[in-house]
């Protein structure tokens, strides 16, 4: 299990995350865009949103620190675009933490089997703080 940085972006993440390679010596990742997601009638993607950047990986210092550009219309803040993210190969144990977290937080997504996680959900807590939770299938690269 780690505890592990996700940074959202206003659109200029894949100069971000190459400013960072550049910064701490890495090859720049593969990035997955919004285009490379199965079709949702729920999130239709424009020309210009296909090619924001939807994840990417690098593992700086030691731990991985995950990149994503907002969704359009999604709210971007400037000091509040990180969120902390509890990864584990244990989906029971992601549900028990998930379970007591949203008691007294705001769920942004029930835990729930997505096309990039067995595993998945998002909440608020009641400090404010972002978290994510997913599963962690030994590829954190997905792509």
């Amino acid at each position: 299990m780690a505890v592990e940085v996700f940074i959202n972006f206003d659109g200029n993440c894949r100069e971000a995350v190459t400013f960072y390679a550049e910064v701490f010596g890495l090859e720049v990742p593969k990035m997955m865009t919004f285009g490379d997601a199965p079709p949702s009638p729920d999130h239709p993607v424009d020309e210009t949103t296909r090619n924001l950047v939807m994840y990417a990986c690098m593992p700086i210092m030691g731990s991985n620190t995950m990149f994503s550009d907002c969704f359009p219309g999604s709210p971007f803040v400037a000091g509040n675009n990180i969120t902390v993210t509890i990864s584990s190969s244990d989906v029971e144990e992601l549900k028990t933490y998930f379970n007591r977290m949203k008691k007294a937080g705001k769920v942004g997504m029930e835990l729930q089997e997505t096309f990039w996680s067995k595993c998945y959900g998002s909440i608020v807590d009641q400090f404010g703080i972002h978290w994510q939770f997913s599963h962690d299938s030994g590829d954190m690269n997905l792509i």
